[in-house]
């Protein structure tokens, strides 16, 4: 795996893949610069070797050239936290783009326009790929969130670096974390996979049944599980059509030996509203009217033992409807068992979109091992795929 390491950038102008597909406000001003954030030991450790760094990104989903979506709104955000001036040029492909370029001197930033301004970049087209090649010397991918996409920038441009090309810091990362959960573990080894739907998990689950000890299966999905087992989940959450399938992960799980711990009580509520009434229940008897929206205080703490027996923890979505106050208990006490797990040593790594809202939302982003940057990406390396972007380097 070629890293930052394996090359001299002094004198050598980086073409680097960046995910600084950031939200904005109404002003256009940037509420949640994480991204930024992610990419900025790459871009540092590459201008202190004497380098300078072509920025490529995309940003939202605009329909050709769109103001509102252009990266010169995140130039000065990019600039505070890279502590560098950032320079920009409106294009990312032609004269005036090379020109910048060509007057680019070591120890400088350039950051280009949106990428998805060209159709020809989710087309993953060849000739457009080629002139982003031409802008650099060697290529840089440190966007994971986007290494599941075989887009221009992504993936096709690595072809015209048949011996420069390397992962940046964070894609470096973000690999040697996935596989340490997924194939050089410390047993035993925990998967906590919440949210509403068994189906968008299923792959994940059948790929990690034969790596992990213990599953834990929270949020709404769980429900499925339980009235597939015939308990009685009132108006919860369900999805009828997956009943088997639920039964058949059970089976296979025990198969394997696998224990997993679906929550034993739930907070109900008889109104998906934050000033709902509400009350604990067991998960198999929730009053019709009345609708699971987190974990209860029982399942709270058999998943904290759980969590601290476990030395490699794997955490992919939220035990209830964390978005509200009222029933963001279960996820915020998850947050605190593998904390405190990590503490003591564990390996913990979150990832997928809701997962990571809640540990920084709750405080608790810097106390666990590792947090993915990459939803879909994460979701796809843990279905055991190849991501094409990371395929494009190995290459």
């Amino acid at each position: 795996m070629k890293t930052l390491k394996d090359f001299n950038f002094k004198n050598k102008k980086a073409l680097i893949r960046v995910d600084f597909n950031v939200p904005l406000n109404d002003q256009l001003e940037v509420t949640d610069a994480t991204r930024i954030q992610a990419a900025k030991s790459t871009i540092i450790d590459i201008l202190e070797q004497g380098g300078s760094c072509i920025l490529m990104s995309h940003l939202g989903r605009p329909k050709g050239f769109q103001d509102q979506f252009s990266l010169g709104n995140i130039v000065k955000k990019a600039t505070d936290i890279l502590g560098v001036n950032v320079k920009f040029v409106s294009d990312c492909i032609g004269d005036k783009v090379e020109e910048a370029v060509a007057n680019l001197e070591s120890g400088e930033i350039l950051l280009l326009e949106n990428l998805r301004f060209y159709d020809e970049e989710k087309k993953g087209d060849v000739a457009f790929a080629e002139k982003l090649s031409k802008l650099g010397d060697i290529y840089v991918n440190d966007a994971f969130g986007t290494a599941h996409r075989a887009h221009a920038s992504t993936t096709i441009v690595a072809q015209f670096f048949p011996e420069n090309k390397c992962f940046g810091n964070l894609l470096a990362k973000e690999i040697i974390s996935i596989d340490k959960v997924l194939n050089n573990s410390d047993k035993p080894v925990l998967a906590i996979l919440g949210g509403a739907k068994v189906s968008s998990k299923i792959t994940v689950i059948e790929n990690i049944l034969d790596k992990v000890d213990h599953l834990i299966i929270g949020g709404g999905m769980s429900f499925t599980f339980i009235k597939a087992q015939g308990g009685k989940i009132g108006n919860s959450i369900c999805e009828d059509d997956k009943q088997e399938l639920a039964l058949d992960i059970l089976k296979q799980a025990k198969e394997k030996g696998v224990q997993v711990h679906i929550p034993v009580d739930v907070i109900a509520a008889d109104d998906f509203s934050n000033d709902a009434n509400t009350q604990v229940c067991d998960i198999n008897n929730i009053p019709d009217g009345w609708e699971g929206v987190d974990a209860g205080p029982k399942s709270q703490e058999i998943f904290d033992k759980v969590v601290n027996e476990s030395k490699t923890i794997l955490w992919n979505g939220p035990l209830g409807v964390f978005e509200m106050e009222s029933f963001a208990g279960g996820t915020i006490a998850l947050g605190h068992s593998i904390d405190k797990a990590t503490k003591n040593g564990a390996f913990s790594l979150v990832g997928g979109g809701d997962s990571v809202a809640a540990v920084k939302q709750f405080g608790f982003a810097d106390k666990v091992s590792y947090v993915s940057t990459g939803g879909g990406a994460m979701l796809e390396s843990l279905e055991g795929k190849t991501l094409p972007g990371i395929e494009a380097i190995l290459k």
